[in-house]
């Protein structure tokens, strides 16, 4: 569970030393930032380091106005310049005036970085050596020139991702060094996808002024602070954009929020109305604005619970429940069987990150030859766009293997099944494989919704299966849940969870129950939408009346993506095992049947809007009759079944807590950062204590607690 216990602060500390600048351009004050930690523990700011900073600076400042100096220049520690502001640290105020000063703080000591050119003549530099996100970011933004390492691992705002603005002056820094369009994907775009910049997109477009390699990042940055400190390198800057380009980018970025998120967090629309104002605002008035959107977001319960989720994903590395990881057993060459999308995505990340021998297997060469061909044309999109070397792409596809003869697995050590979601099936070839394989070869089945333990139930050596489910698009999507069937042994699971790592995957435990942990939910809450519009509901009513819960689409794009067929499969499947509570859908029968499209192709970044034909699959809707449900209605049947739902998960302990259900639906089905996962929103809605008499979390884990004081 998130500890939101009060805390001692880990203080980023400010040092700094005299660099001689090359030429005898003068003396350089060099500030680096340093917790004093391993490179596991990245520098953030809390109010004692933000204070050292501060008191640093303005002693730097004094020097500057002396004339002892010639340049001042901020970096960080290996790796890090600073991940930002403590959010856990964050977390605990319990007052807005103090939400007010942490803003505040920062201002006062960037605006000594932003100042100082201006008071005493002398530029100020930041040498991006690694991360730089958030606050982190913004100590860069606040001087008068950037440079970067090419191995920085990520440059980036991710405040609105988190319930929060960029509260130390990017809402008012970017658009002048990028423009308001770039601005807009700085602040909004990026962070909702979570997709920090890289170095060369960084210095593309104009958020650095200069990329050096990391060998000899410090002296190349130093000879190039020199050269701009002699006058022999000219950094221009643009103009800023016309009062009508801006309030159209403006509007228009508006017009999409209002249309993705529909006004469900406050945080973008914060961020934006910063950027709207950023134009004509004067600095101080704008870092004044920027102060008080920040304390009022970190009142707010999203941003709480934005914490709460960045502590589970953050947390996930270490797996609760997974065994010991040295009995787990070594795996050298892997076998799946199956050489369909999902198997041969599957064999192109086991080739890739565990670097060993891959061999697929399927019934006819045909589909074989399909599967490879997968793998080759993947790794030569990758090689194109430039995020894979022919040298790596080479190795991949050189470490791919087909086959139609089972026999081929004999040497493997790890097997996968990745067939078609058919019991009999999946029995029958894991009874050929255990025939054929090691007694120590593992067994694993990427089932999503079928009975592991019944699977393996006829096997001699049941202890070997376990579950190893991926999700689609296997490459992008992190989440694996790791299944633990009845006779599951820890050797199994250990090496499961070992697997797991090594394709840099977040594993979460899960017992064999229907559907696990996501499809359980996802598909209850698809089966509830389909009902009401059996009922009479309007299927576009029905397909965006969910939008508070914080998916990434609406219902029947989520359909589009997973596969009517498949969510019509796992919806039966788990009415079978579950009972009434799972719907039952004619019209979802009749959509599968005649292989009706359930969306329609709509403008790029836009919700995809649900297909007609879907409404005349079901019927004619029935608005106003009695017992046909409205939006709310459709929302409060579907936050009810959750809460039923998850409160039986917990009682038949398919995952150790409520944490891991969250990390799920997080990772698994892209549920937004800002409701914190599933129960902390079913928490704040009061549906947990409506339906079970009790909240899931406690009080302050992932809201603001009650009786905390605002304004």
């Amino acid at each position: 569970m998130t500890d939101t216990s009060a805390r001692a602060e880990r203080v980023t500390h400010a040092l700094v030393r005299d660099v001689a600048l090359p030429g005898g351009a003068g003396t350089l004050a060099l500030i680096t930032l340093d917790n004093g930690l391993d490179h596991t523990k990245p520098n953030t700011f809390g109010p004692q380091g933000m204070a050292e900073l501060l008191t640093t600076l303005e002693g730097v400042r004094e020097r500057a106005a002396a004339g002892e100096l010639a340049a001042v220049a901020v970096t960080g520690k290996p790796y890090f310049l600073a991940a930002g502001a403590d959010l856990l640290g964050v977390a605990q105020v319990t007052s807005y005036d103090e939400a007010l000063e942490l803003g505040r703080m920062g201002h006062r000591a960037y605006s000594v970085l932003g100042d100082l050119r201006e008071q005493t003549g002398v530029p100020t530099f930041a040498f991006v050596n690694g991360l730089a996100l958030g606050g982190g970011l913004e100590v860069a933004l606040n001087c008068d020139y950037r440079t970067v390492a090419s191995d920085a691992a990520a440059l980036g705002l991710p405040e609105t991702g988190l319930g929060l603005v960029p509260g130390w002056g990017g809402a008012y820094l970017v658009p002048r060094l990028v423009g308001i369009e770039k601005a807009v994907d700085v602040l909004l775009a990026r962070p909702a996808a979570q997709k920090p910049y890289k170095p060369a997109e960084a210095l593309e477009i104009g958020l650095v002024d200069a990329l050096f390699e990391a060998a000899d990042f410090l002296e190349q940055s130093i000879a190039w602070a020199a050269k701009v400190v002699a006058g022999q390198v000219e950094v221009p800057r643009r103009e800023l954009d016309p009062q009508p380009v801006w309030d159209a980018v403006v509007a228009a970025t508006r017009q999409r929020l209002d249309a993705t998120i529909h006004g469900s967090r406050p945080a973008p629309y914060r961020a934006l109305d910063l950027l709207a104002a950023a134009r004509t605002a004067t600095r101080d008035e704008a870092f004044g604005a920027e102060d008080v959107a920040l304390a009022d977001l970190i009142m707010t319960d999203e941003m709480r619970a934005s914490v709460y989720a960045f502590g589970l994903v953050s947390g996930g590395k270490k797996p609760a429940g997974a065994p010991d990881p040295k009995i787990a057993r070594p795996v050298t060459r892997v076998g799946i069987v199956g050489a369909g999308l999902m198997a041969a995505q599957i064999a192109l990340l086991f080739a890739q990150r565990l670097q060993v021998p891959v061999v697929m297997r399927d019934l006819d060469q045909e589909r074989v030859d399909k599967g490879l061909g997968f793998v080759r044309d993947t790794v030569t999109k990758l090689v194109s766009r430039g995020r894979m070397s022919q040298d790596v792409a080479a190795r991949i596809v050189a470490s791919v293997h087909g086959t139609t003869d089972i026999q081929d697995f004999a040497s493997c050590d790890f097997v996968i099944e990745a067939v078609t979601e058919v019991m009999g099936l999946k029995k029958k070839v894991f009874a050929e494989l255990e025939g054929i394989v090691t007694p120590e070869t593992i067994l694993a089945t990427n089932t999503s919704a079928l009975s592991i333990t019944e699977m393996a139930r006829d096997l001699q050596h049941p202890e070997r299966v376990v579950g190893i489910h991926f999700f689609n698009p296997v490459a992008q999507m992190p989440l694996v849940e790791v299944v633990h069937a009845e006779k599951t042994s820890p050797e199994a699971l250990a090496t499961a969870f070992a697997v797991t790592k090594k394709l840099r995957k977040t594993a979460v435990l899960a017992a064999d129950r229907p559907g696990f942990v996501v499809n359980r939910l996802l598909i209850l809450v698809m089966g509830k939408v389909v009902e009401s519009i059996e009922n009479g509901t309007a299927a576009e009513v029905a397909d965006t009346a969910l939008s508070p819960l914080g998916f990434p689409m609406p219902t029947f794009e989520l359909f589009d993506l997973v596969g009517p067929a498949v969510g019509l499969h796992v919806l039966t499947s788990l009415r079978e095992d579950l009972g009434e509570r799972i719907p039952v859908s004619k019209g979802l029968e009749k959509i599968v049947a005649e292989g009706t499209k359930v969306v329609l192709d709509g403008p790029k970044g836009l919700p995809k809007p649900v297909n007609p034909a879907v409404q005349d699959a079901f019927g004619p809707a029935r608005p106003g009759e009695p017992g046909v449900l409205d939006a709310d209605g459709v929302l409060d049947s579907v936050r009810t079944a959750l809460a039923t739902e998850i409160g039986l998960m917990l009682d038949e302990g398919v995952v150790a807590g409520p944490e891991q259900i969250d990390l799920c639906m997080i990772l698994g089905a892209g549920w937004g950062f800002h409701t914190g996962g599933i129960t902390p929103y079913l928490d704040r809605t009061g549906y947990s204590e409506r339906v079970l008499g009790r909240r899931f979390l406690p009080d302050g884990v992932a809201n603001v607690p009650a009786g905390t004081r605002v304004g």
